[in-house]
């Protein structure tokens, strides 16, 4: 079980990692509308191919994407189940601070928790 645990805190680790680039992210939504080409999504950047080979290696070590041979052609799309992975943590995480802060709003409206007002002493 924490081999099991290291591996997915591994994994998650690569997926934030890639996804803390922007050209990465930006990668990553393009593929989810439908599959490109390498050379398609290398156009679209103001850096070498090899550069967004580079990135699209990262997003693929990460499962973000999956790449695929077409002849000649390397083409790219996204990877459905890791997206809904990561969207299911960020959700999980996101109910965690809601609920924190809910508590936090509850103990900050208790009465007692309100300052008396302070009685001026020359009245």
């Amino acid at each position: 079980m924490v081999v099991e645990m290291e591996t997915q805190n591994a994994q998650l680790d690569r997926i934030f990692r890639a996804l803390a680039d922007t050209t990465r992210r930006d990668i990553v939504q393009r593929t989810i509308r439908g599959e490109q080409s390498v050379s398609a999504l290398a156009a679209d950047y103001d850096m070498s191919f090899a550069a967004v080979q580079k990135h699209v290696a990262v997003l693929e070590a990460a499962e973000l994407i999956v790449k695929r041979a077409d002849g000649r052609e390397r083409l790219v799309r996204a990877n459905p189940a890791t997206i809904a992975r990561v969207r299911e943590l960020m959700t999980r995480y996101e109910a965690l601070w809601r609920a924190r802060i809910d508590r936090l709003d509850a103990f900050l409206a208790e009465p007692e928790r309100l300052p008396e007002k302070q009685q001026d002493p020359e009245n």
